[in-house]
């Protein structure tokens, strides 16, 4: 089995079509196919931000539960999403407002179809979803070694947001310390959440989230040829929104 693990999409349906074609898929019935049987893996936050959150709503949803054609992790804006859906009072901001911009302009039917799809295809997502074929992990945020085989609420947390600290840069966004160059494990970790300019590699980690949604590329890592395939944004570039550019 060999699989395309695919960076934060954040709705940009575009670059993600363009990704999936230079990588050999082609669509049918709405999904994508690869003809040689390759599975396109998401590593959370489809949606926020970009243009077309609703639509890769519906494109993942129809991928992973109706046609099993990929596999889908949560990242932390797919939480957010998730409790808004279940009508907890959740602030409408950072990318999360778009969405619901998107959600509020559609009609009373296909409103509850997305909100359906969504919840149904977070509900049966795993925390973070073990490749034993590529001996890979694919978590959001990326997660420890000494974490793997548990589920509980202190490894969801890393899993979503990281190895937060607790503390706040100027700007208002959490400082998260570098778990990367602790990690030791044989294992392939395959990870997003903090934009990068490039695909950053420590050990045997693999930050994929090239911040496509702030104007810089979208990234897939090929396994089991250890290869990173890159799309250009269509988005304005935002440069401080990448603290990474080692």
């Amino acid at each position: 089995m060999k699989f395309d693990v695919i960076g934060d999409v954040h709705g940009c349906l575009d670059e993600l079509d363009a990704l999936l074609s230079i990588m050999g898929y082609q669509q049918k019935a709405n999904i994508f196919i690869h003809p040689d049987g390759r599975i396109p893996v998401f590593v959370g936050d489809i949606t926020d931000r970009g243009p077309h959150s609703v639509e890769m709503i519906r494109l993942v949803y129809d991928m992973v539960v109706n046609h099993q054609k990929a596999h889908y992790v949560p990242g932390n804006h797919c939480n957010k999403l998730y409790r808004y859906f279940s009508g907890n009072n959740v602030k409408q901001r950072h990318g999360l407002e778009t969405t619901v911009r998107e959600y509020k302009a559609l009609s009373q039917s296909e409103r509850h179809t997305v909100k359906r799809e969504f919840m149904e295809l977070y509900e049966q997502a795993p925390l973070y979803l073990e490749l034993a074929e590529v001996n890979a992990i694919i978590a959001h945020a990326g997660i420890k070694e000494s974490y793997i085989g548990r589920h509980d609420k202190k490894v969801k947390t890393f899993v979503l947001y990281g190895d937060i600290s607790g503390r706040f840069d100027n700007e208002g966004r959490p400082i998260r310390r570098d778990w990367a160059q602790n990690y030791k494990g044989r294992q392939w970790i395959v990870y997003g959440h903090t934009p990068v300019r490039e695909p950053r590699i420590v050990h045997k980690t693999i930050n994929i989230d090239t911040g496509c949604v702030f104007g810089n590329t979208l990234t897939a890592f090929r396994l089991p040829e250890e290869k990173t395939v890159s799309v250009p944004s269509m988005q304005p570039f935002v440069k401080e929104q990448f603290r990474h550019d080692d």
